[in-house]
């Protein structure tokens, strides 16, 4: 079978990167392989016995852990799907990792060691998760809380983490590269969120918070399980560490990433903090 008539396999189909993958992987006339518990073939994390099976006859995949890298047992599953993927005849990985997270840098290598053609995304902050994820809530209620102080993060938008992944795993050019993406620039959270009042036209303030403080009120509204996973997270990355710009939009697209205040009034244009 001609590669380009071999399914690529997504996993976290449905998250805000893979439904992106999926969809330029389609446009582009690949056969995709959607990798979710309710798929067709379904694959869960949480269930290896699902795992040969949705790798099965694929030539490439979209590696997206859920719910992160950073969590403990990572780096033990990723293994565990290399060797899968190895043994059933995949050609080629692609792994979004997280920037700054020591877990994630251990993934990493076994993607590099794993003898796989192999593409690394290392991917800053995500612009969405100020429309699709948990900081929606407080753009709606008006005041969001981070633990972030004045700490600078260089936003990405998913749309561009996509088109690289997208030709990570379609094009040639991209064995063995390492793509750090961000956004262009590096903006602090309270810059982050006046972007989106200006877009939005809402009442809109930024409140640092402790860690302690974030955790509870994310554990009332997402359960102890998400709070303590992304408390944990902002503990690990919101120190300084990524207040720098990486290339990997532009090495792997020859073009700059969007920028968050543009990202900003294309979210605001679909109405989605106009909900309340």
């Amino acid at each position: 079978m001609n590669q380009q008539d071999s399914p690529v396999l997504v996993l976290g189909a449905t998250g805000k990167t893979g439904r992106r993958v999926v969809d330029r992987l389609r446009a582009r006339g690949r056969p995709v392989r959607a990798g979710s518990r309710r798929s067709t073939t379904p694959f869960d994390w949480q269930a290896p016995a699902t795992w040969a099976p949705a790798l099965a006859g694929a030539d490439a995949v979209y590696v997206s852990f859920f719910p992160d890298l950073a969590v403990p047992e990572a780096p033990t599953a990723i293994e565990e799907l290399v060797a899968i993927a190895r043994g059933v005849g995949v050609r080629r990985l692609v792994l979004l990792s997280g920037r700054g997270e020591a877990n994630a840098r251990r993934c990493e290598a076994i993607v590099g060691s794993s003898g796989l053609s192999h593409t690394i995304v290392r991917a800053s902050w995500f612009d969405q998760n100020f429309d699709e994820g948990h900081l929606l809530g407080g753009v709606l209620d008006g005041i969001v809380a981070m633990p972030a102080d004045r700490v600078r993060e260089p936003f990405v938008d998913c749309d561009d983490i996509a088109d690289v992944a997208v030709a990570a795993l379609c094009d040639d050019g991209h064995d063995g590269e390492l793509y750090e993406v961000t956004g262009p620039r590096l903006l602090t959270f309270a810059d982050a969120v006046a972007a989106i009042a200006r877009a939005s036209g809402r009442e809109l303030d930024y409140l640092p918070i402790s860690l302690d403080d974030f955790r509870t009120a994310l554990a009332a509204d997402a359960g102890p399980a998400l709070a303590n996973l992304l408390t944990e997270l902002c503990r690990e990355v919101l120190d300084g560490r990524n207040e720098s710009l990486g290339d990997g939009v532009e090495r792997a697209l020859g073009r700059a990433p969007r920028d968050f205040a543009d990202w900003a009034r294309g979210a605001a244009a679909t109405g989605v903090w106009a909900q309340r």
